[in-house]
């Protein structure tokens, strides 16, 4: 299997499809010591060790794919999913409720898994997706993009110790709009429908120019370098609660700014939310009603 392992991520990596190894138990393999896994000032993205931090270590370099598959020769080989890569992978779990829903799902490039499943490969059709589809009735079935990855063929299931196949050739297309709006997450709209450019709604107190600090605080956000860029924007939140709690800018429109500038520096929506979340917090803002 391991010469197979390595054939195929070679083959994935010609089509443009970035992969990495994983463990054998389908997680990623363990940092070294110079890779601290929480540390926010590490650049994960820009780190350039073979195996650390998971699916950033995803690549099409048929150099750096041999590298690896040296460093860990009996993993799972697994393919990034995201924006980053143009790829949402619907992950359908029998075994928890999942099932094909063809109105939903169209026909596109698809491997059975190990357990009985289906993974779905479909164009990603940027913005923000959900992480599974149980807010739309539907259990059983997960959704893999950014921040994501998938195991793929002829990787082993270490449970079953079945295959994953490849079920047919064929292309990987777009979403269909049905899917699409099934795959939003129902707490949030699409990222194009947030306000980006909200006005303070008074003087704000002893604020003498409310637009002015607001700018500087998203600004910080953009501007801040990976790794950064989370704690930054934690740290924007809670000069803005105060611009809030100031009577400045109404809460909805401080908070639709922050995460518009998260966006922008490319956080996800989890780390988004909680940082904003967490700021307000801490500055005894409620985001009760306004948080995504």
């Amino acid at each position: 299997m391991s010469t197979a392992t390595l054939h195929a991520a070679l083959a994935l990596a010609e089509q443009d499809i970035p992969v990495f190894l994983l463990g054998r138990t389908k997680r990623p393999v363990a940092n070294c010591s110079a890779c601290p896994a929480n540390d926010d000032s590490h650049d994960r993205a820009g780190c350039g060790h073979l195996t650390c931090h998971g699916f950033y270590a995803a690549t099409t370099d048929p150099e750096r794919i041999r590298g690896m598959h040296d460093a860990v020769p009996d993993g799972l080989l697994a393919i990034r999913t995201g924006t980053i890569c143009d790829l949402a992978v619907i992950d359908i779990d029998p075994r928890n409720g999942g099932r094909l829903i063809p109105e939903l799902m169209p026909p596109t490039r698809c491997v059975l898994t190990g357990s009985d499943g289906w993974h779905l490969y479909y164009r990603h059709p940027g913005g923000l997706l959900a992480k599974d589809l149980k807010h739309r009735g539907f259990p059983g079935i997960d959704v893999k993009a950014d921040g994501g990855y998938v195991v793929a063929p002829p990787s082993i299931h270490p449970g079953t110790r079945r295959p994953y196949r490849w079920a047919q050739d064929r292309p990987v297309i777009e979403m269909s709009p049905p899917l699409i709006a099934a795959c939003r997450p129902a707490e949030a709209p699409p990222a194009a429908t947030r306000p980006t450019a909200p006005t303070p709604t008074t003087h704000g107190g002893l604020i003498s120019n409310p637009a002015a600090l607001l700018a500087s605080h998203i600004r910080a956000v953009e501007r801040a370098p990976t790794g950064r860029r989370r704690v930054t924007l934690y740290g924007a939140a809670r000069g803005v609660a105060r611009m809030v709690a100031a009577g400045a800018i109404t809460a909805a429109d401080a908070y639709a700014a922050l995460y518009a500038a998260g966006q922008r520096a490319e956080q996800s929506h989890y780390n988004i939310t909680t940082a904003i979340t967490g700021g307000f917090r801490a500055e005894s803002v409620a985001t009760e009603g306004i948080a995504a």
